[in-house]
């Protein structure tokens, strides 16, 4: 197979419309990038909680919800959307606090069904928070600046590695149940197997095999799982039909985590901005004006209304997913069309619990050695957002105490135990401790003013470039 070149000129503009045929494997291309983003968050939710017979049916919500997310940013209904490809998926950015809401209810005696209802009623409200942040977001950009979401991206990564590392082991399941079976050598060849198919496949020269590096991966550490006796497979039960019932586990309202989710979708406004910059940027369209603001905005609101969408119909907040640019940037065609395709086959895979079933079967060594890559890579955004930073006195030592701060009650969560309920919800989460201490001390820190002359020097002698509002 020959090696696939970059595109330098698009094939089909953003308001082109191609035939049928062109539509669906540009749709498909980009669901096979996506796809395994948007399933992850949800298998390693309902692992980690023991969410168990949930599992298949919240799949399928996700896909559904990330059709219907895609198919309102492509469509652009009045004000609400890009009018781009912006290919919703699942936020891993919220997992850490998803998973400490999920605990704390079950440390009250809460059942599955509590700590879904209990988490969806926060998502849905929270949401508020982004909607309202759309209208405003080139003030946004001026508050929370590269240095807070780089602070806040890296330390959501690295705090995520606990959870894919556990896997590879065999599961928070077996650790707690079956200790004699964790890190079993079975585990651990099967789960580092997949990190270095991971690794080699990112190596390649062709760009199809980097972009479906973590599917192909799965796949192969799932049968080498099989040839080792390491993967049961069963189905259970499930409905033939996934029908989408709002509120279908209720709503339990816990005004203690609206907090660290109002934050966190805060973060995501301002991730959002830049991928649906790159959008444009990619897709031949302004990256500053009028038009470019209405696009930002629109797609930001989107991103609010369909997470609401998401919580309403039983699944975690959805973001614009940056992957897919990739692929914008590889086939030329930024037509805005195929965000309909792509939503539709997502639908539809949704619509069948099956797909969930099968899903849900992905042994735990598996699943782990590629979120181990994933959350990884989040990491490293996020160091490489700070590295674009001037690496001044001011921002080391706001890197230095945020960093301390978050990760500090991430490994001593008994700092916070003995606060009151609001204060160690607030708290008890690294990445909104690390976050809100990176803000509280860029608004109050004062700058160097010698520093800040010649970081003005140099931009005045460097070539003008197009930079996001966020920036």
């Amino acid at each position: 197979m020959s090696d696939i070149q970059q595109v330098d000129d698009l094939i089909y503009k953003v308001d082109d419309k191609p035939g049928a045929v062109e539509s669906f494997f540009a749709g498909l291309q980009h669901v096979l990038a996506s796809f395994v983003g948007i399933i992850t968050p949800t298998l390693i939710i309902g692992g980690v909680l023991g969410l168990g017979e949930h599992i298949p049916y919240l799949i399928s919500m996700a896909l559904v919800v990330s059709g219907v997310g895609t198919m309102i940013q492509a469509r652009r209904i009045g004000p609400v959307g890009a009018g781009l490809i912006c290919v919703q998926g699942t936020s891993f950015a919220f997992l850490g606090t998803i998973l400490a809401t999920g605990f704390a209810v079950k440390a009250t005696g809460g059942g599955s069904e509590e700590i879904l209802a209990t988490i969806f009623a926060a998502c849905f409200i929270a949401a508020f928070v982004e909607i309202f942040a759309s209208f405003f977001i080139e003030k946004l950009g001026k508050i929370i600046r590269p240095v807070v979401t780089g602070i806040v991206i890296t330390t959501i990564g690295i705090y995520l590695i606990k959870v894919g590392m556990t896997d590879i082991a065999g599961g928070k399941y077996v650790q707690d149940n079956l200790p004699e079976k964790f890190a079993s050598v079975n585990n651990i060849i099967i789960g580092f197997t997949v990190v270095a198919l991971v690794v080699a496949l990112n190596t390649a020269r062709n760009q199809w095999i980097r972009l479906t590096a973590i599917v192909v991966a799965m796949a192969v550490g799932w049968a080498l799982a099989f040839g080792m006796g390491a993967a049961p497979f069963k189905l259970g039960e499930f409905n033939l039909i996934a029908v989408p019932l709002p509120f279908k586990y209720g709503f339990n309202v816990d005004v203690t985590a609206l907090v660290a989710f109002g934050f966190l979708y805060l973060i995501t406004a301002i991730e959002s901005t830049g991928d649906i910059t790159a959008n444009c940027g990619i897709s031949k369209l302004p990256v500053s004006g009028p038009d470019y603001l209405n696009r930002v905005r629109g797609g930001v609101l989107g991103d609010g209304i369909n997470s609401m969408i998401a919580a309403m119909f039983n699944t975690f907040p959805n973001t614009t997913f940056s992957q897919n640019n990739g692929v914008i940037q590889l086939t030329g065609v930024a037509s805005r069309h195929i965000g309909i395709w792509i939503g539709g086959i997502l639908l539809v895979l949704g619509l069948f619990p099956v797909v969930g079933a099968i899903l849900q079967n992905i042994p735990k060594p598996v699943l782990g050695g590629a979120t181990l890559v994933m959350f990884g890579t989040v990491a490293a955004a996020g160091v490489k957002i700070l590295a674009s930073e001037r690496m001044s006195r001011r921002n080391l030592l706001i890197m230095g105490v945020s960093f301390g701060l978050g990760l500090g009650v991430g490994y001593v969560p008994e700092l916070v135990e003995g606060a009151p309920k609001l204060v160690g919800a607030i708290l008890g989460s690294p990445v909104t401790v690390a976050g809100l201490s990176a803000i509280f001390m860029t608004l109050v820190l004062p700058e160097d003013t010698t520093e800040a002359a010649a970081d003005t020097a140099k931009t005045d002698q460097a070539e003008p470039e197009p930079q996001s509002i966020s920036s």
